[in-house]
């Protein structure tokens, strides 16, 4: 604590982020301040904490901080630090799924319609959909009714042939220089009011073309704008009457248990439900104020600023508004209601939270038991010098030496990292040999570490070789050539499932019930899963019946029986022994000989 008492007398009087760091120098909290003197040091005072807080305080073992010019700069920069570390104290947005929005390219000469995830400031967007009905349902009425164009063909000089949506009635096929600039801007203009809730010209003229369709006995294109219709009347029916038709607003509830924590949205547009979303994020070491804060902010990264933002929480409003006008470019602004239709839509939000909650508390337990309280089980029954929050996996896949490759995968908290998987083509490695390409794949890997590259491959506190005692032994012979001693490394034996470590000859031996064990054969299947997609991939691109060659028994007239009935070598890689065994001239014995074959070498 004496470091850390110094550092506190150093603490200046300006905006700013903190950073808790562990005994280990992992980031376990990240906060913003606007006077980071008297933010950082409320921590240390005996004064009474929160238990989540005092824990956190607990495995305080130094800080570090960086100033900033404001107040919303900080709060900025804390949403990146907390996206990048994710620290284990910090609220976190885990199932940030991003929703669809429909979007007019109204910066192109003849604006288009399309259906994205992303939003940015290059066009006009509506949404978000949450969920009852499709974007694709609604830009189709778009193009029906208003002959907008869907399509990215570029419109220049020279005129094309017109596709089939001009001929079917969906495009006015400016592309073909069919319309004029003036023609296609009133029906640019229609779409946008269309799209902003004014449905009236849009059913009445779905309303002439299903009679004009019936008149001409076409009767399957009637069918078409009669389901349209329908749709347009479930639109009518999630406008909120008693709100003006030019409110776009998010209304927000949170709820906690003292454990878990749940927050719901109702997104309204042009005074319409656009759906709702529940969120489990993980609670906070900060006061609640600022862990909704936070959590919003790490929501909007990926979401369009409303122009209102309904809240039954007390916050640090003019903040939120600073930073909302910095990345929207527009005030937002932040409600409290008490009366009138908001507090009634904040109450449904508060009801959807509180249900949900409640109906999720056994999942969200599950899903702890099966992610971060299994990485904590395996730090004790291993005896692992720290909390294993990064884990990599390790695997390799080839036949018979051909198209070797490798694959890393990440677990963090116990949970699949998707995004920093990583696949790796054996370069130096002639012949079938797992133990060299496991050296190969692990020297590239461990040499991004301590170089400029480490941010984007961060040094895991464990790794896994999937394997026993011989690929532990290939991969420790990489750590000691490359000095690397504080990544623990074990290895999983998938016959017994057995562990192997480097402090023991003998294997640890977990019980098959246990949520520590079934993590790892969850990020073991996963390296496995990942590396025979790669190898697949790369297998498929070569003239692969050459590797039946290799199966005793299968000769000429065999393989071309195999490769009549299933086409690729892959159908057969994956085809069962009853379909392999119902091929001409294979049989049982055979079949069960091929399978084996496959299993072994995959």
């Amino acid at each position: 604590m004496g470091v850390i008492q110094e550092k506190l007398r150093l603490l200046p009087d300006t905006p700013g982020v903190y950073i808790m760091l562990d005994r280990d120098g992992t980031v376990i909290y990240v906060g913003k301040a606007r006077v980071l003197k008297n933010r950082v040091r409320q921590y240390f005072h005996s004064s009474y904490k929160a238990d989540k807080v005092q824990a956190m305080v607990d495995n305080i073992a130094d800080f570090s901080y960086v100033v900033t010019p404001t107040e919303v700069d900080a709060l900025a920069l804390e949403n990146n630090l907390i996206k990048k570390y994710k620290p284990k104290y910090n609220i976190l947005l885990k199932d940030d799924k991003t929703y669809p929005y429909i979007k007019v390219h109204t910066r192109e000469e003849f604006p288009r319609i399309s259906v994205t995830r992303r939003v940015r400031k290059d066009g006009k967007y509506f949404g978000p959909f949450m969920g009852g009905i499709r974007c694709k349902d609604i830009v189709d009425i778009a193009a029906k009714v208003y002959h907008i164009r869907s399509c990215a063909v570029s419109v220049g000089e020279k005129p094309k042939k017109p596709c089939l949506n001009y001929h079917l009635g969906r495009c006015f096929a400016p592309c073909a220089h069919l319309c004029t600039k003036e023609e296609y801007a009133v029906a640019v203009e229609k779409t946008l009011s269309f799209l902003s809730g004014n449905y009236g010209e849009a059913e009445k003229l779905l309303r002439e073309k299903m009679a004009s369709y019936a008149e001409e006995e076409q009767f399957e294109l009637a069918m078409e704008c009669r389901e349209r219709l329908e749709m347009l009347s479930k639109l009518q029916l999630k406008r909120i009457t008693a709100m003006p038709r030019d409110v776009d607003a998010d209304v927000w509830a949170f709820r906690t248990n003292g454990l878990y924590t749940c927050a719901s949205v109702l997104v309204t547009r042009g005074g319409m439900m656009q759906g709702s979303a529940n969120f489990t994020p993980e609670a906070g070491a900060g006061e609640r104020g600022e862990a909704v804060l936070s959590f919003l902010i790490q929501y909007y990264t990926s979401h369009e600023f409303p122009h209102e933002i309904v809240l039954d929480e007390e916050l640090d409003d003019e903040l939120l508004r600073g930073y909302a006008r910095e990345k929207a470019g527009r005030n937002v602004e932040i409600v409290h209601p008490k009366l009138g239709v908001k507090r009634e839509l904040a109450d449904m939000a508060a009801g959807n939270a509180k249900e949900f909650l409640e109906k999720s508390v056994s999942a969200i337990q599950h899903k702890d038991d099966m992610t971060k309280n299994a990485c904590a089980r395996l730090q004790e029954l291993l005896n692992l010098k720290r909390y294993p929050k990064r884990m990599e996996c390790y695997d390799i896949s080839n036949i018979s030496g051909v198209d070797k490759v490798g694959s890393m995968v990440v677990f963090s908290d116990g949970e699949p990292d998707k995004y920093s998987y990583r696949r790796f083509r054996i370069r130096t490695v002639e012949g079938a040999n797992d133990f060299a390409s496991l050296q190969e794949v692990l020297r590239r890997r461990l040499s991004k570490l301590g170089t400029d590259e480490e941010d984007r491959f961060p040094k895991p506190q464990l790794i896994i070789i999937d394997g026993g005692k011989g690929q532990l032994s290939s991969v420790r012979e990489i750590f000691e050539e490359m000095g690397v001693d504080d990544i623990e490394l074990i290895s999983l034996a998938k016959r017994e499932e057995e562990v192997f470590t480097l402090f023991s000859d003998e294997s640890v031996k977990i019980d098959h019930r246990d949520y520590a064990l079934r993590m790892l054969q969850r990020i073991r299947d996963e390296a496995h899963r990942f590396a025979i997609t790669y190898f697949r991939n790369l297998h498929s691109k070569r003239n692969l019946a050459s590797v039946l060659n290799e199966i005793e028994g299968v000769g000429k007239v065999k393989r071309v029986a195999l490769m009549e009935k299933f086409g690729t070598i892959d159908r057969i890689m994956r085809a069962s022994e009853e379909e392999l065994a119902a091929t001409e001239g294979i049989g049982k014995e055979l079949a069960a000989r091929i399978k084996h074959y496959f299993e072994e070498k995959l």
